[in-house]
C-alpha cells in the first residue's frame, strides 16, 4: 500500500489549498498521487430507484458507477472505516496518498496552521511537520505555509523515495 500522510488543521486553515498545491508539485516531479477526504457530513451519491441503489438494495456489498470519465465506488458501511481500510480500496498505482483530515488516525500528519485560526492543534499523534504562517515554539519541524517546494521535498524524501 502506498504511504499515507494526513493533512490536518482547523477548519478554513488551508488544508485543501495546500493539498492542491502539493498534488501539482508532486505530479510535476513524476509522482502518482491519490487523495482521501474525510467529511463529517453524510454522503448521498446513490439515489433511490437508480440502478446502483437497486443493486445495493438487492444485497450487493458494493457497486461501482462507471462513466467514460470517472468511477464512483459505493460501499455501504455500518460504521465509519478507518483511514487504512479506505486506502486499501486503492491499488498500488500511487506513490503517496494525501488524506485531508483524519486527525485521530495513526498515520503521519502534517498540520496546516494559521495564526488567525488560533493555537495549533493539541494532542495530535504522529505529527511530523507543521506548515505555518508564523514561527511556533515547538520542536516539530516547521515550513512556511507557502513553501510548497520544501514541503514536497519533505514528503518525497520521507515517504515516497524510501519505499
Amino acid at each position: 500500500m502506498p504511504p499515507i500522510v494526513s493533512i490536518v488543521g482547523e477548519s478554513k486553515s488551508g488544508k485543501t489549498t495546500l493539498i492542491e498545491a502539493l498534488i501539482s508539485e508532486l505530479k510535476s516531479r513524476g509522482h502518482r498521487i491519490a487523495t482521501i477526504k474525510h467529511s463529517v457530513h453524510r454522503l448521498n451519491f446513490d439515489k433511490p430507484d437508480k440502478d446502483s441503489w437497486r443493486h445495493i438494495q438487492a444485497g450487493s456489498n458494493a457497486t461501482a458507477i462507471v462513466s467514460p470519465d470517472q468511477v464512483v465506488l459505493i460501499k455501504p458501511v455500518t460504521q465509519e472505516p478507518d483511514l487504512n481500510e479506505i486506502a486499501r480500496l486503492f491499488s498500488e498505482d500511487y506513490d503517496i496518498i494525501l488524506a485531508e483530515g483524519f486527525k485521530q488516525s495513526n498515520t503521519p500528519k502534517l498540520e496546516v496552521h494559521r495564526k488567525a485560526a488560533g493555537p495549533p492543534l493539541s494532542r495530535i499523534n504522529n505529527l511530523m511537520a507543521i506548515a505555518t504562517d508564523e514561527p511556533l515554539e515547538t520542536t516539530t519541524r516547521q515550513f512556511p505555509l507557502h513553501d510548497i517546494k520544501s514541503i514536497a521535498d519533505f514528503l518525497e524524501n520521507s515517504f515516497i523515495k524510501p519505499k
